[in-house]
C-alpha cells in the first residue's frame, strides 16, 4: 500500500521591523524592542543577550553619527526557522559617514573617547557590514547564530 508522506514543515521566518526617533530614547527603545521581540519569538537566551549588545551599539551610532535632522533611523530583526540565524539591521539616513572599528591598540590606549561600540559588535556578530540604502543612507547589518540549534 502506497502513502503519500506530506512534506515536512520548517518553521517560518519570523520578521520585525520599527522606525525609531534619532534619539538616545529611540536607541534605548530599539534596544528593549529587540529584546521584548525575540523573548516573545522564544529564541535562546544568549542568542537575545548578543543581540541586545549588538542592536544597543548599532542604534546608538545611528543616533550619533547618523543622525539627520527630521529623519528616523529603522531597527530590523529577522529570525530563521530553526532559531539559529538572527539577522540584525539599523538603517540610518546618513549614507555618507560608513562605521569603521579603530584599531584595537587605539581603543585600548585609554585615551580615545569613543569607537569601542563597533569593537564590541565585532565580537559578538559572526559577521557584519554595511550597506548603501538608496537614496541616502545606509543600513548597518549583523549577523548573529546559535551554534548547534535545529
Amino acid at each position: 500500500m502506497n502513502q503519500l508522506v506530506p512534506p515536512a514543515r520548517t518553521a517560518p521566518t519570523l520578521t520585525f521591523a520599527q522606525l525609531l526617533s534619532s534619539t538616545r530614547r529611540g536607541a534605548r527603545l530599539a534596544r528593549l524592542l529587540t529584546v521584548t521581540e525575540l523573548h516573545s519569538w522564544g529564541a535562546p537566551p544568549a542568542l537575545t543577550e548578543r543581540a541586545e549588545l549588538v542592536v544597543g551599539e548599532l542604534a546608538a551610532n545611528a543616533v550619533l553619527h547618523g543622525r539627520v535632522n527630521g529623519r528616523d533611523f529603522c531597527l530590523g530583526l529577522t529570525l530563521d526557522g530553526a532559531g539559529s540565524r538572527l539577522t540584525v539591521e539599523v538603517t540610518d539616513a546618513c549614507g555618507e559617514r560608513h562605521p569603521q572599528p579603530p584599531p584595537v591598540e587605539a581603543a585600548s590606549d585609554g585615551l580615545s573617547t569613543g569607537g569601542r561600540g563597533l569593537l564590541l559588535v565585532d565580537a559578538l556578530a559572526d559577521h557584519w557590514e554595511t550597506v548603501p540604502y538608496p537614496p541616502s543612507g545606509k543600513t548597518v547589518r549583523a549577523t548573529l547564530i546559535t551554534p548547534g540549534r535545529n
